[in-house]
Order: C-alpha cells, then structure tokens, then sequence
C-alpha cells in the first residue's frame, strides 16, 4: 500500500525540529556562502547578506528537506521507495537523495517543466511521470502512482520534515550573524515555514515572504485568514507557480510570518541580471524572487541588517539568455 510521509506528525513546526535537520544534514548538504553587494548596499540602505543556495547540492534549497524527509523515514518504509510530484527542484532532489539512500523513486513532473530539470532528475535515477499541469491534478496523479507501486510520497512543501530541513538554511544564516529583517521566496511555503521558525526562535526579527504577482496565493490566504486556491499562475517563476499553500505550511505562515510581498516578472528578470552582472551568479526566476522584493523596494531594508534566500539556480543557458537579454 502506497502511505504519505508524515502520518505521525507535530502540531506544529518547532525549532527543535530543524536542529535535529542540522544533524541529519551535516556532512551531506553543502554549507552555502553568503554573499555580499556594495552596490546592493548602497542601492536599498541597509546590510544586505545573500544565501547562495544555488550552490546547494542539486542546484537549490529543496535538497535539504528532501534528505531530511528520507532520513526520517523508517528503513523499511525507505527501502520500499518514495514518490513525489514537483515542477522540478524538489523532483531532482529527491531522485538525488534517493539515489544516495539506494532506494527507488519515482517524480511526477510538469510537461513544461525546464528540460534542465527534467533531465537532471532523471540522470539521478529517478522514473519521471510528466502530467499536463493545468488541466491535471498532479497530487490525485500521483497519490494513485504511490498506491499503485507501494510507494511512499514525499511532498514537496507540506510536510514537517521538509520544512525542519528547509529551515537549515535561516539556522546557517544565525549561526554566522543575526538579522534584523530575513526575506524568503515563497511557493508553496515549505522555506518561509522553517527559516520563520528558526527567525522567531532568535528574537525580534522580521519575516518576510516573496510571490510573483501572478501567484500571490500565500499573500491572498493571508488576506482571507484562511486557505485560498488560484489558478495555475502565468509567471516566468517555475518553482512558484503554486495554486495553494499546503495546511502545514500555511499554519506556519500565520503564526510567523509577518507579510508576504509580490514581484512582478520584469522585477524577477532584473535581479536575475544584477545577480549575474555583480555577483557573478546564475539564478533562476524563482531564485532571484526575493532578491528582486528587495533591489525594487517592495521591502524597506534602509538600515536593517537583511537576509536574502537565493534559493536556486536551475535555468538553461538558452533560457536565461532569453529572459536576460536587453530587449
């Protein structure tokens, strides 16, 4: 019988949770730099520190959750083999983490999804089942995948273990230096969920997340006080192109999170340049969402100390030309 990780859950989120998703991740996540910009600096007031996560195993942040979600697993549960479904960073982290496990695993993907993604999670090993995203329903797809094969899902954002992992990278960030303001990409809510934790857990400090404007569903459920669902949303930002935030991580995100901002698409494709122009870094639309709410102004960071994700860099060279390229 295929079951869904997590049938033994937590009320909620704790702080203890993601240290224990330190533990499981030493030796085996990398330990991502921070970057700096005097240009940045200057530009929005305050002292801005940038978490690479790009450069993190696989490409972005979902590695962290995902090997953390596999390790908790019970080794013969584990051994059985996982699903899960993605638009592309959680799937290869996943086929990866699995394939360091040595189990099988199975990753139900967008048809659209970036070739890049699609072909880096397969080369992981994994058997990808690709869907048409907005005229199928990817988790009934592959709820029926898992029970067919007896496999167990991983989802990609609503679930406690995902978030403690995703929640490594704000307890990275406060071990080096505190911040006053920790600003965060937003898709289905599994990194704002663990970095808020890890923030509220040092104090007085600010959490703010990211969407772009076609799928502000998190900003629009914060509104409503209650869970809302959009329509596939039509944004360069693959890894945000969420139509709901889960009920782990929306819970999450109302008791922690203090406002989620929007970006629009040519604010995304901006900071996708001046992350490549001044920082030498390759992001992809989704990775430079949080960078772009602060290089435009949609978060005041005038005399704070800032924390940024630059939660990944999974885009093809053709594709980045494309977007970054002057008109």
């Amino acid at each position: 019988m295929g079951q869904r990780h997590g049938g033994q859950t937590p009320e909620m989120l704790s702080y203890d949770d993601v240290g224990q998703a330190v533990h499981r991740l030493d030796g085996v996540a990398h330990r991502t730099p921070e970057l700096t910009s005097r240009t940045l600096n200057e530009r929005t007031g305050g002292a801005v520190r940038l978490k690479a996560e790009c450069f993190q195993r696989t490409g972005s942040f979902k590695f962290r959750g995902a090997y953390n979600a596999l390790a908790s697993l019970d080794p013969q549960v584990r051994r059985n083999g996982v699903l899960t479904y993605s638009s592309g960073n959680h799937g290869q982290a996943v086929a990866f983490a699995a394939a360091l496990h040595d189990i099988p695993a199975v990753v139900v993907m967008p048809e659209d999804a970036p070739a890049i993604k699609k072909v880096a999670t397969a080369g992981y090993g994994a058997d990808v089942v690709v869907y048409d995203r907005y005229n199928e329903n990817r988790e009934e797809l592959g709820n029926r995948l898992a029970e067919q094969r007896g496999l167990t899902v991983v989802p990609p954002y609503n679930d406690w273990s995902v978030m403690a992992g995703q929640g490594t990278v704000a307890w990275e960030m406060f071990a080096v230096d505190p911040v006053d303001l920790l600003v965060v990409c937003v898709g289905g809510g599994g990194l704002i969920s663990g970095c808020a934790t890890v923030a509220k857990a040092h104090g007085d400090v600010r959490v703010v997340g990211v969407e772009p404007e076609a799928g502000d569903d998190v900003r629009q459920s914060l509104a409503q006080s209650s869970i809302v669902t959009i329509a596939p949303p039509r944004t360069i930002a693959d890894g945000q192109q969420t139509t709901s935030p889960g009920d782990k991580t929306f819970a999450v995100i109302r008791e922690r999170v203090d406002e989620v901002v929007v970006v629009s698409d040519h604010e995304i494709v901006a900071a996708m340049r001046f992350a490549f122009e001044r920082l030498n870094v390759v992001l992809e639309p989704s990775g430079a969402s949080a960078l772009a709410a602060v290089l435009h102004g949609r978060v005041d960071a005038k005399g704070q100390r800032v924390g940024v994700t630059l939660s990944g860099g999974n885009v093809d060279l053709e594709r980045f030309t494309d977007l970054t390229s002057p008109d």
